[in-house]
């Protein structure tokens, strides 16, 4: 059996305990946005905007690009597509923090390139796909609406949102305490969901796992580095730098994870790619915030931790 015919078991009360987990993490993600957020955008759009760009349009074309010149198995190459037209991931603002980079400007991308996500991650997932004819092929055998898909992360990221900024802003001090509880729990969690799945499909991960890490590696470079020299290109300053490459680099994996088992029965390539990408993107996350903390210790930024946030605005 190839990688491309296996199906990674979960069962449906899995699968609907993880739909009500990410909906729970998104809940979470907003309890750290409010709409001063969004409107920081208006008055100096360049960094969010190419920050968006890096990660809706270049960091797809680069995976179309790799996985042309790697040829990975089409499940896998469906799993690096999916997994690149996802939203940046939640610990993308600490790590941002701690890169000593533009933390305001991280948590904007975030809370727009998650609104943006909602129509995003479905339309470019399908439209890469189909233009690299082996992952053509295999979609081709899904019934997949891409209406569906959307209307499923609507549900996902869109009412989560609008609740958890909700909180935020009618109690400040009840999302202050929950703010750090919520990242360790999103992580948490998705070990724990990546723990069981391997542990139930264990020969199927030892099996593929090394064809797949190498690939998930080189990728999430590409992804740090693209979003990285595209803002130095456009000159914009090293602390919004770090920003654009940590948004770019770090994507929410589980919701692709959660979309590989509710569109694609759980192929195993792009569960196997999901699953390594969500972990290994803490370790270069961390890699690369600890190597520009150290590197340029007397970039000082104006930003401000969440939790500091709060309290300035109470």
């Amino acid at each position: 059996m190839t990688i491309d015919q296996l199906q990674i078991n979960f069962s449906e009360s899995s699968l609907l305990m993880m739909n009500i987990v990410i909906a729970f993490i998104m809940f979470g993600v907003a309890l750290d946005l409010q709409v001063s957020d969004f409107k920081r955008t208006l008055s100096s759009p360049k960094p969010v905007l190419i920050g968006l760009t890096a990660q809706f349009l270049l960091l797809p074309a680069m995976t179309f690009v790799l996985v042309s010149i790697l040829q990975p198995h089409p499940s896998i190459a469906l799993g690096l597509f999916l997994v690149a037209t996802c939203p940046g991931g939640n610990l993308s603002n600490f790590l941002t923090y701690l890169a000593k980079g533009n933390t305001p400007l991280s948590i904007s991308m975030s809370a727009i390139s998650t609104v943006a996500a909602i129509f995003m991650t479905p339309f470019n997932t399908m439209l890469w796909a189909s233009i690299y004819k082996p992952t053509a092929d295999l979609i081709s055998s899904f019934s997949i609406g891409i209406w569906d898909m959307f209307s499923t992360i609507l549900l996902m990221l869109a009412l989560p949102l609008v609740l958890g900024m909700l909180v935020r802003r009618y109690f400040p001090t009840t999302s202050l305490k929950m703010i750090g509880f919520m990242k360790k729990f999103s992580i948490s969690v998705f070990l724990i969901f990546i723990v069981v799945m391997v542990a139930n499909n264990f020969h199927a991960f030892t099996n593929y796992v090394g064809s797949v890490l190498l690939i998930v590696i080189v990728h999430n470079a590409s992804a740090i580095f693209i979003g990285y020299i595209t803002a130095r290109l456009l000159r914009v300053e090293e602390v919004d730098r770090r920003a654009i490459a940590i948004e770019t680099g770090i994507q929410n994996s589980v919701l692709g994870l959660v979309l590989v088992f509710n569109f694609f029965g759980g192929l195993g390539g792009m569960a196997i790619v999901a699953a390594i990408w969500g972990t290994w993107h803490i370790v270069s996350g961390l890699i690369i915030a600890t190597y520009w903390s150290r590197r340029n210790p007397s970039i000082i930024s104006t930003q401000l931790t969440p939790e500091l946030k709060v309290g300035k605005n109470n």
